[in-house]
């Protein structure tokens, strides 16, 4: 045992592993089993496998224990199927499986999302008395059925294994209670919360409570969030890093950015340093959330800037999610040369912006009328897999035809054809728009009856955006139509469009018979119907 206590790294045991195939007689299989089992703590799954290989060669008897080590690296390693090729091995040399062989097995077929065989495999193993499930393989399959929504089922095999005597612990609990609270059953999980404690004696950790947490903020019941915190700091379970991350960014979400803010100098008091995803939540918090005022909105940017140049003076690296939402903050507010220098900066910081960041980038320099710079911009990213996406060229399409430069507009349009990209409905959207905008109502009435044609059906957008371009360029033979489509396809008309109509309707260039149809295509929750009576 002395000598495993040199194992400090990789090469420590290599070479450790050497002397003992140099030694004769060799060392008995449990010191090269406790040899396989310290490189696999240190994750080097595939090493062990080769050392197992090289164990074989040299004709080291192997063991269960052998086996078992060898079969979680394959199932890490997401090769259950090898896992499988390693039990048929043991088999030949009479090694027969334990119930932590199969429970390894389990968790590889679930760890591949090949859950329905690891169900086939444990009834099989029930059915056939191959093995006694003990409490490792119940919560295996728990965790399992919690990976793919059968929580129901999972709750139904908590209670078997309840009654077959093997007890479960706060782990199998807590994967239980957060599937639910993933599932918005936050009731569920606090009810089977109360069981857990109440009942069965079992005393929660800060997993169980963080689950409890994440549920809570996601459906907004504060008062309970408060509740679970203050039953901690009872049970003198500390929040960890995850926890405030869950409450930093819920509270960013609602718009609560003072709160959040709060949140994350407590939990600096308390020692936790914050890490990047926090950050990331409260500079978000900063830039898209809140106030509508331009003032205070450069206000928080401010904030946020503050807050992007901590993150590296904590000695930490801003991702790609850091720097999309400070260069969309930027853009919003209208510091467009700032917003332009984080791209580049990013970049020269090896961070390859995603589809995301790009596309903030383009629809930033568009809403700020720089539509030429983001065209620049797309011309130089040149054959990159980011100019092969129809949403981008959905943003520089809408962008330009917002900005008045139509000829742009059909040049971008006409560029999806030799790219082989199909229009999606946003872009028919964008461009019988454009097309009204331009006054040019009979291209818009062709694309809309070309969009069908190539397999794109229109959506009630592109209803609401044909009918407010005809209503307002005064060509009413179309309405009607377009009206009984929309109450074919079970489309609702706006409230914009519903004052259009109605106005119409009063000027007397539309008929007021057309009020009934127009009141069965408005959402219950819009306009009175009072205002559809002739």
């Amino acid at each position: 045992m002395k000598l495993f206590l040199i194992i400090l790294d990789l090469d420590d045991a290599l070479k450790l592993f050497d002397e003992m195939t140099q030694r004769q007689p060799l060392p008995s299989v449990v010191q090269f089993n406790q040899l396989l089992q310290a490189v696999t703590k240190m994750k080097h799954y595939s090493c062990s496998i080769d050392l197992f290989k090289q164990m074989n060669v040299l004709r080291v008897p192997v063991d269960v224990y052998t086996v078992n080590i060898v079969i979680k690296c394959c199932c890490q390693m997401h090769h259950t199927n090898e896992g499988f090729a390693v039990l048929s091995y043991g088999f030949k040399r009479a090694v027969f499986p334990d119930v932590y062989t199969f429970s390894t097995l389990l968790n590889g077929l679930i760890l591949e999302d090949r859950f329905l065989i690891a169900e086939r495999l444990f009834k099989k193993l029930i059915k056939e008395e191959l093995c006694e499930p003990n409490a490792i393989m119940y919560s295996t399959m728990i965790k399992g059925l919690c990976k793919f929504g059968n929580n129901d089922t999972a709750i139904s095999l908590l209670k078997l294994m309840d009654e077959k005597g093997c007890k479960p612990n706060v782990v199998t609990y807590s994967t239980i209670i957060d599937s639910l609270c993933k599932e918005k059953m936050v009731d569920d999980a606090l009810k089977l919360f109360k069981e857990m404690v109440f009942h069965k004696g079992i005393l929660p950790n800060v997993v169980t409570y963080t689950s409890l947490i994440h549920g809570l903020c996601n459906l907004c019941r504060w008062d309970e969030v408060d509740k679970i915190l203050k039953e901690m700091e009872e049970q003198r379970i500390s929040p960890n890093v995850h926890t405030f991350s869950i409450l930093v960014g819920s509270l960013c979400k609602e718009g609560k950015v003072k709160d959040a803010k709060g949140v994350f100098n407590l939990m600096i008091q308390k020692g936790n340093v914050p890490n990047v995803v926090i950050y990331n939540s409260l500079i978000d918090g900063y830039c898209l959330r809140g106030e509508m005022s331009i003032y205070f909105m450069k206000l928080k940017i401010e904030e946020a800037m503050h807050l992007f140049h901590e993150i590296t003076k904590k000695g930490m690296k801003p991702d790609v999610i850091t720097y999309s939402i400070m260069i969309q903050g930027l853009f919003r507010v209208g510091r467009c040369k700032v917003a332009e220098e984080l791209f580049y900066e990013m970049r020269a910081h090896s961070l390859n912006p995603d589809e995301i960041t790009y596309g903030i980038v383009l629809e930033g320099l568009c809403n700020n009328n720089q539509v030429e710079k983001a065209l620049s911009l797309f011309y130089l990213m040149g054959d990159n897999k980011l100019n092969s996406n129809i949403i981008v060229y959905n943003i520089l399409i809408d962008g330009a035809s917002k900005n008045g430069k139509f000829d742009i507009v059909r040049n971008l349009f006409n560029e999806l054809t030799v790219k082989g990209l199909p229009p999606d409905v946003w872009t028919y959207n964008t461009m019988i728009s454009g097309f009204f905008r331009e006054g040019v109502m009979g291209e818009a009435k062709e694309l809309f009856f070309e969009m069908e044609k190539r397999g794109c059906s229109p959506n009630d957008v592109t209803y609401r955006v044909l009918l407010q371009g005809f209503l307002k360029n005064q060509q009413h033979d179309m309405v009607e139509m377009l009206l009984l489509e929309m109450k074919g396809r079970g489309f609702s008309v706006d409230a914009t469009t519903v004052s259009m109509l109605l106005d119409h309707i009063k000027a007397r260039s539309l008929d007021a018979s057309l009020l009934k149809l127009i009141g069965k295509l408005v959402p219950k929750e819009g306009v009175d119907a009072h205002c559809f009576t002739v």
